[in-house]
C-alpha cells in the first residue's frame, strides 16, 4: 500500500510542481506532514545533497526521499514517479502546440503560469531559509531574538550572497565553501 501511496504523492508533485525542481519543495512538505516519510530537516538535507549533485533538483529531491523511505528501489521508484506526468504532459503539449503553435490563447496561458511558477519557487525559499538560517525552537524557548537566527549559517549565506554578486563565480565554488564551512564549523 505504501509503494501506491507513494507513487500517487509523486506523480501528483510531478504533474503540479510548475517551475522546476525547487517548485516541488511546497508538495514535499506537504508529503512530509501527512506521511511522516521524512522530517522538514530531512529535506533540508535533500535540498543540500540535490544542489550538489548533478541532475534536476527535483528529481535529485524525488529519489533522495524515496531511497529514505524504501531504499534503493524507493529512489528508482519515486524518480519514475515524479516524471512521468512532465513526459506525459510534454507528449500531449507537443502534438497540441505542434497544431496552435501561433495561438494568442497558448501565449496567453504560457504568460499565466510564470506567477504561478515564481510563487512556489518563492514559497520553497522561504521554506528553506526558514529551516537552514532560523532556530524558532530556541527562540521559543528562551524568547531571546538573538536566539531566533543560526548565526554562523546566517553570516555564511550572506557571504556566498555577497561573493555571488561581487565575483559572480561558477555556482560549484559556492558549494565547495559551504560544505567546507559546514564540516570547519559543524553547522
Amino acid at each position: 500500500m505504501m509503494w501506491l501511496q507513494m507513487f500517487w504523492e509523486f506523480f501528483k508533485a510531478g504533474l503540479f510542481a510548475v517551475g522546476g525542481g525547487l517548485a516541488t519543495l511546497p508538495f514535499l512538505y506537504d508529503i512530509s506532514q501527512r506521511t511522516g516519510w521524512f522530517t522538514a530537516e530531512d529535506i533540508a538535507n535533500m535540498i543540500a545533497i540535490s544542489e550538489s549533485t548533478p541532475g534536476p533538483l527535483g528529481v535529485n529531491m524525488a529519489t533522495y526521499a524515496g531511497f529514505e523511505a524504501l531504499g534503493i528501489p524507493g529512489g528508482i521508484y519515486t524518480t519514475l514517479s515524479l516524471t512521468a506526468p512532465a513526459i506525459i504532459v510534454i507528449s500531449i503539449v507537443y502534438s497540441i502546440l505542434k497544431k496552435f503553435r501561433e495561438s494568442e490563447i497558448m501565449g496567453r496561458i504560457f504568460y499565466g503560469l510564470r506567477p504561478a511558477s515564481t510563487a512556489l519557487i518563492a514559497a520553497a525559499g522561504l521554506g528553506v531559509a526558514k529551516i537552514s538560517l532560523l532556530n524558532l525552537p530556541l527562540f521559543e524557548a528562551s524568547g531571546t531574538l538573538s536566539a531566533l537566527f543560526r548565526w554562523p549559517s546566517l553570516i555564511l549565506a550572506l557571504l556566498i550572497y555577497a561573493g555571488l554578486v561581487k565575483f559572480r563565480l561558477h555556482p560549484i565554488i559556492y558549494i565547495v565553501i559551504s560544505a567546507a564551512a559546514g564540516v570547519a564549523l559543524g553547522l
